[in-house]
């Protein structure tokens, strides 16, 4: 069991495998340079600080995972998203528990 795992819990993932599995629309929100170093297969990049201005690009989406480093800027991502009237978001967290539920 990891450190944070012992700390936090383990996290359910089973919404964000479902959602994934069932086609989900996968946003990186780290800056194109982080993007640049790697991120999960079939993940597009929208940096946290142009969310609102590509709204298009959201819309009509059945599901929509955003994920960062840490998961502070896919939190924040998902608050915008939703003030927006996107309510399909799930909060993937980091790249790495994005990368695990792709498989």
């Amino acid at each position: 069991m990891g450190f944070f795992s012992a700390i936090f819990g383990t996290t359910d993932n089973t919404q964000l495998v479902e959602a994934i599995k069932d086609g989900a629309f996968l946003v990186d929100v780290r800056t194109p340079g982080e993007f640049a170093l790697g991120s999960v297969k079939g993940a597009v990049n929208i940096p946290l600080d142009r969310i609102a201005s590509q709204l298009a690009q959201f819309k009509n989406k059945k599901h929509v995972v955003v994920f960062c480093r840490s998961g502070n800027r896919s939190g924040q991502a998902q608050s915008i998203l939703q003030h927006y009237g996107i309510s399909n978001v799930i909060d993937g967290g980091t790249v790495g528990n994005v990368k695990e539920c792709v498989g």
